[in-house]
């Protein structure tokens, strides 16, 4: 059980509901959104206006926030147009990468991260964040080159979210080295990913406070879902053999973890958050699972209210009823117990360092 900082601790518990537990909206979605708003009008990804994007992005924080412990948006299109939309008690979590990955210069199919350009830890925290999101794609198994960029990167913002005194939540994401993430094939390899990148980051090293973690198998291709509407056709697990991953994912975890979407439709996602929570999850940080079919209705925008006002508010509250089986944040064995958790000291004249 390690000490943590006033400040940090004060951050998590504004994330967690009372009985902490986590359950947040992720708005901070920008090539992705883009994308779907360039489907939804017919238009390339380049027509897309800004204006578009930012309206879009304030009706689901203003409609959705209040349903959420914790609003993960991003400092380009949502933080400017909906700060005032997120409730009081509703704490801001800031994204710090930039949308997307890098490819070039390094081996085939790899990815790198990179900061959003002329954004630090101290500007978000000057914007009101309670605490900072990185998401780093990451495969065990990629070259030396980027394995260390991608470390040295994760290495920095933790570093920076100590000397600002912020929460910082690191999102991991996989993908394929060969073939597509959409196959039965990557399926089977997924588990050993998730696990190993978790193996990886929870060195204390990169001061990382609350992971946000792939649902460590994929449901579409479990057995036990056949007749589900999600199954792709073809099975790489059976049930009890995701649940020993769960349970593996959460034995190599020394921090708490919280499941994402990754798009998935609602339907597979409280399965997932289900699942998860079971085997000690803490919750969720979950976007496009809950809204994303509110797209398609724009700009109509009495539409997309309707839908975010009935079917998304619903999706919200299920994923939250399941994650009323979550393990609390100071529950995990990193606090040890509500009563365990443990600040660091401090010296009689702290103050002056900030």
């Amino acid at each position: 059980m390690n000490d943590i900082s006033s400040g940090k601790l004060r951050g998590i518990m504004k994330l967690a509901d009372a009985n902490g537990r986590f359950k947040m909206m992720a708005i901070d979605q920008r090539g992705s959104m883009v994308q779907a708003l360039a489907d939804a009008l017919d238009k390339d990804n380049a027509d897309v206006q800004y204006e578009d994007v930012a309206a879009l992005k304030t009706l689901i924080t203003r409609i959705l926030s209040p349903n959420a412990t914790a609003v993960l948006t991003d400092p380009i299109y949502g933080h400017p147009y909906s700060i005032a939309d997120i409730p009081r008690d509703v704490a801001l979590l800031l994204a710090y990468e930039e949308s997307g990955y890098v490819s070039e210069g390094v081996g085939e199919n790899e990815r790198l991260s990179n900061p959003i350009q002329n954004w630090s830890i101290a500007k978000a925290q000057r914007a009101g964040a309670d605490a900072i999101k990185l998401l780093a794609y990451y495969h065990p198994d990629a070259s030396a080159k980027t394995l260390e960029h991608q470390q040295a990167f994760v290495r920095h913002v933790g570093d920076e979210c100590e000397k600002q005194d912020l929460p910082f939540l690191l999102e991991l994401v996989s993908y394929a080295l060969e073939g597509t993430t959409k196959s039965v094939a990557f399926a089977k390899q997924k588990p050993d990913l998730v696990i190993r990148s978790v193996e990886e980051f929870i060195d204390p090293s990169y001061k990382v406070d609350i992971l946000k973690l792939e649902f460590p198998a994929d449901l579409k291709y479990t057995a036990d879902y056949q007749n589900a509407s999600f199954y792709a056709g073809d099975s790489a697990y059976e049930l009890a053999e995701v649940k020993e991953i769960c349970q593996k994912l959460d034995e190599t975890s020394t921090l708490p973890w919280v499941i994402l979407s990754a798009g998935v439709d609602i339907e597979e996602f409280i399965e997932n958050v289900d699942l998860a929570t079971s085997a000690g999850a803490s919750g969720f940080l979950c976007g496009r699972a809950i809204w994303k079919d509110a797209v398609q209705y724009y700009p109509d925008t009495p539409a997309v209210k309707q839908f975010l006002e009935n079917e998304a508010t619903t999706n919200f509250k299920n994923a939250n009823a399941a994650a009323e089986n979550a393990l609390p944040w100071f529950g995990h064995r990193q606090f040890g117990g509500a009563e365990n958790v443990h600040i660091a000291k401090q010296s009689a004249t702290w103050y002056q360092d900030y």
